[in-house]
C-alpha cells in the first residue's frame, strides 16, 4: 500500500531526528577517528621508512663486503707477482710484472675508499633510523592514548548507536528509495546534516530564508512535499509562533495634589 504525502513527510522526519541523534555522537568523538585513522597512516609510513632504510643499509653493507673480497684478491695478486717477479729472465718481464702489482695496489686503494664512503653512508643512514625510529614511537603512544580515549567514548555509546541504526532500518524501509537518494544527496551537501526541517517564525529551519505565506498553507495541509526555495531541503511542518502576552500596566490613580495641600494647611 503506497504511503500518503504525511506519512511520507512523518517517515523523513522520524529519520532526520535519528541521524541528527548520531550525528551528535560523531560529534561527541570529535576528530578522534580521523586523528587515529591519521596516526595509523604515519606509522604505517614510519615503519616503510625504516624498512627501506634497513635496506639499503644491509646493500650497502653488502658493497662493503664486495670490497673487502677485492682487496683480499688483489692483495693475493700482489703476493703471485712478487714471487714471479723472483724468477724473472729480463727487465721486460719484470716491469710488466711490477704494473700489474701498480694497478691491483691501485684497486686496493679504490676497494679502501669505497669502504670508507660506505661506512659513512651508513653512520648517515643509521642516525636517519634513530630519528624515524624515536618519531615511530612517539606517534605510536599518541595512537594508543588517542585509541583508547575513543574507545572508551564508543563503548559509553555503543548501545544507544545501536539502537539508533536499528530504528534507522526501520525508518528506512518506509521511505522509497528515490526519496532516501535525495535525502542522503541533501544531507551530503549542507553543512549540518539536515535534510528535512520545519517552517520558524516564518522562514525555513535550515538556510532561514523566508517562506512565502502560501508555501507556509501548502506545508501545513501536508498533501505534497514542498521544498525550500533556497537551500533544496524538504520542508515537514510550520511551527507556530508563541506570542507572549504582555503582563497589563497598571493604572495609577494621580492625587491632586494641590487640594490635598489645601487641606493640610486648613
Amino acid at each position: 500500500m503506497e504511503s500518503t504525502v504525511a506519512q511520507k513527510l512523518d517517515a523523513l522526519k522520524k529519520l532526520q531526528g535519528i541521524d541528527s541523534k548520531l550525528d551528535d555522537i560523531r560529534k561527541v568523538r570529535g576528530a578522534l577517528p580521523d586523528e587515529v585513522a591519521d596516526l595509523e597512516d604515519e606509522i604505517a609510513g614510519y615503519e616503510t621508512r625504516i624498512q627501506k632504510f634497513d635496506n639499503s643499509v644491509q646493500a650497502i653493507k653488502d658493497e662493503i663486503e664486495a670490497a673487502k673480497q677485492g682487496i683480499k684478491e688483489s692483495e693475493k695478486l700482489i703476493a703471485k707477482y712478487g714471487e714471479q717477479q723472483m724468477s724473472v729472465r729480463n727487465n721486460r718481464e719484470y716491469d710488466a710484472i711490477t704494473k700489474e702489482v701498480e694497478l691491483q695496489q691501485l684497486d686496493i686503494q679504490i676497494h679502501e675508499k669505497k669502504i670508507k664512503e660506505a661506512e659513512a653512508k651508513i653512520e648517515d643512514k643509521v642516525k636517519g633510523i634513530e630519528e624515524t625510529k624515536a618519531l615511530h614511537e612517539d606517534r605510536k603512544k599518541d595512537l594508543e592514548s588517542k585509541r583508547v580515549e575513543l574507545e572508551n567514548i564508543e563503548a559509553e555509546t555503543e548501545e544507544e548507536v545501536a539502537k539508533l541504526e536499528k530504528d534507522r532500518e526501520k525508518a528506512l524501509k518506509k521511505i522509497e528509495d528515490r526519496l532516501v537518494a535525495s535525502y542522503e544527496r541533501l544531507r551530503g551537501n549542507v553543512r549540518n546534516g539536515l535534510a528535512v526541517v520545519p517552517v520558524k517564525r516564518g522562514a525555513c529551519g535550515g538556510c532561514f530564508n523566508t517562506v512565502p505565506p502560501q508555501r507556509q498553507a501548502d506545508i501545513r495541509d501536508r498533501k505534497k512535499l514542498i521544498v525550500c526555495e533556497h537551500c533544496g531541503r524538504v520542508l515537514t511542518d510550520v511551527e507556530d509562533e508563541i506570542v507572549e502576552e504582555k503582563p497589563k500596566k497598571k493604572r495609577t490613580v494621580r492625587k491632586n495634589t494641590t487640594a490635598a495641600k489645601k487641606k493640610v494647611e486648613e
